[in-house]
């Protein structure tokens, strides 16, 4: 059975060292947690994930739900699970007080989100969901809508689900054709069906809170004409609990091939009760609350998996041995070393490592972020941080998952032949991870997102804020002489990217093709810059605590030994990406479409 170890000293680190969340006390929710407080919620955090929910994982994955006349069953041991962690506390962890969550800023909800989807991935979408669905609700909801179900919701007694997706209307939710007609008292009726909907219909919870998009009849057309529609699968009787069955129901399930302990299916609405969520034909701008939230989890789990493919890959090379060593006076030896002792296995886990590490510190960067765009009190810094987070959500969410799918892919290399059958659990971490690159807005749309609406975004103002950034920690580095090499390293890549996110401006002001044909490159670009910064300041920050010997030395010298590898490795790919983005689309345009 794979292993998972979730990674609380690091975690531990990114939040005090490296993000200084004590410097957050005046602010709501940050001041009330203090480092005993921190401490409780990572070693709880971690034992829930490591002895209740990860046991799950690779059971669940070889039983998948069930489906049977519409309802669905979930493996064994989830629905005890869910109640461990309902009555523990751990759903609701960052929701509003107000309505029964427990009030913590988002950067320590989603530290634990982390370990959650590490022990088990599909298990973690129940949570995560119904986290999306409350903030939808929270922001857009009336009176009577959050008292109904945010209570309900932060108590992990209801649970969410998404329906944006039909067959015709995938990424181009234009096409969406479910309808919703107005009704005497106020309510509407949907017809329809929709598609690769998940977590819609299961049995962990009493009920499950659905916001689906559909189209009134005298709508506009197009994303302009899509309102957004609170569809629960049980209507609320009049104290509040589940009543009459509603009419939206599952008509069957996908056979997909990964996050097989997560349903995904057909939903069909026959004359399925629905409730206005937010303004008519304002559709779009309500789902994009729960959307933006669900990319940022979704990023989380690319991470995630990265990290615990790289605890298993680490684990079997300390064991598995093959071959000889190559070190200078041992090649003669005909005794079998562990592989990894081979430079080339090495070089696989200091890749998945080093990603982790630096993915896990830019990711609660930016989920600090979030809390900072809602909670400081002055209006413009509000806004600096609101934009600093539209410019690096696509950013995270398609590198950290492509990262992801390649951490998971490394870790199958190191096992050889054994991560290739389903005994080693390895390769569920490839299958569970991959549909990340996918849903929540596939990667190339995140790319194309980024070049056409981020870069100009508030005229450019959060693109020079994040540069900014960046070159003042150049300027700091270069203070000391010992990373001068990787204080050149960062300025030159910055420069790659300046340069590159010039040309994207200038042709999405024109010739948007010719953006749109590099946009991937360039987000990789773009990416590495950031990881290359956030790198540049963990090993600021532990070159200065060994330097006065504060701490576990190992832990900073391991610091230190992993930013060196990222700055020399995996950073000088930004020239060769500069290259790329800027060479417009002409090449990928020039065969005819049935000459494919």
């Amino acid at each position: 059975m794979p292993i998972y170890k979730a990674p609380t000293t690091d975690i531990r680190f990114v939040l005090e060292h490296v993000l200084n969340i004590a410097d957050y006390a005046n602010l709501e929710g940050f001041g009330e947690f203090g480092s005993d407080d921190l401490s409780a919620l990572l070693n709880g955090g971690a034992k829930i994930c490591e002895e209740v929910i990860q046991p799950l994982n690779q059971s669940g994955d070889l039983e998948g739900c069930r489906f049977d006349d519409g309802t669905v069953t979930t493996p064994e041991g989830f629905r005890r699970a869910y109640k461990v962690l309902a009555e523990g506390g751990w759903i609701g962890l960052a929701s509003d007080p107000t309505y029964g969550g427990q009030g913590l800023p988002g950067v320590l909800a989603e530290a634990f989100y982390e370990m959650l989807s590490g022990a088990n991935m599909a298990f973690s979408g129940y949570v995560e969901l119904s986290e999306a669905v409350f903030a939808a609700i929270y922001a857009h909801g009336d009176a009577a809508q959050k008292q109904i179900y945010l209570p309900k919701l932060a108590a992990g007694h209801w649970t969410g689900a998404m329906h944006l997706t039909e067959s015709q209307a995938g990424s181009d939710l234009r096409l969406i054709k479910t309808k919703a007609i107005p009704q005497d008292d106020g309510t509407y009726r949907l017809y329809g069906s929709k598609t690769f909907i998940t977590n819609a219909e299961h049995d962990l919870s009493e009920n499950i809170v659905n916001l689906v998009l559909a189209r009134l009849p005298d709508a506009p057309a197009g994303t302009r004409g899509l309102s957004l529609f609170i569809v629960p699968k049980y209507l609320a009787d009049e104290n509040g609990e589940p009543g009459t069955r509603n009419g939206v129901f599952c008509s069957s399930l996908e056979h997909k091939m990964g996050l097989r302990a997560a349903p995904t299916g057909v939903i069909n609405y026959e004359a399925a009760s629905g409730f206005l969520l937010g303004e008519r034909n304002q559709g779009i701008s309500a789902m994009f609350t729960m959307v933006n939230d669900a990319r940022m989890g979704v990023a989380l789990q690319g991470l995630s998996i990265a990290e615990v493919a790289y605890q298993n890959a680490a684990a079997y090379a300390r064991e598995r041995r093959q071959g000889r060593s190559l070190l200078p006076g041992n090649s003669q030896s005909d005794e079998p070393v562990a592989i990894i002792e081979h430079p080339d296995v090495r070089r696989m886990l200091l890749s998945m490592r080093a990603f982790t590490e630096g993915a896990r510190a830019l990711g609660l960067w930016v989920a600090l972020q979030i809390d900072l765009s809602k909670r400081l009190e002055n209006e413009d810094e509000r806004a600096k941080a609101d934009g600093l987070v539209a410019l690096l959500t696509p950013v995270i969410k398609a590198y950290f998952t492509d990262a992801g799918c390649e951490a998971a892919d490394m870790a199958i290399q190191c096992f050889g032949g054994y991560g290739y059958v389903q005994d080693s659990g390895v390769e569920q971490f490839l299958r569970d991870v991959r549909i990340t690159r996918i849903y929540e807005g596939t990667n190339g749309i995140q790319a194309l997102d980024l070049v056409r609406r981020k870069l100009d975004l508030q005229e450019g103002r959060p693109l020079s804020s994040f540069f900014g950034i960046i070159e003042e920690s150049i300027s700091a580095a270069r203070q000391d002489a010992v990373f001068s090499y990787e204080s050149n390293t960062l300025a030159r890549a910055l420069e790659d990217l300046h340069q590159a996110a010039g040309w994207m401006r200038d042709h999405t002001r024109g010739d948007v093709v010719e953006a749109a044909g590099g946009s991937t490159d360039f987000l990789r670009l773009f990416a590495l810059v950031a990881m290359g910064w956030m790198w540049m300041r963990m090993m600021v920050i532990a070159q200065r605590e060994l330097t006065q010997g504060r701490g576990n030395l190992d832990f900073w010298r391991a610091k230190l030994t992993l930013g060196r590898f990222f700055f020399r490795r995996m950073l000088p790919e930004t020239r060769l990406l500069n290259g790329r983005a800027m060479a417009g689309a002409s090449d990928l345009m020039q065969l005819a479409a049935d000459e494919f």
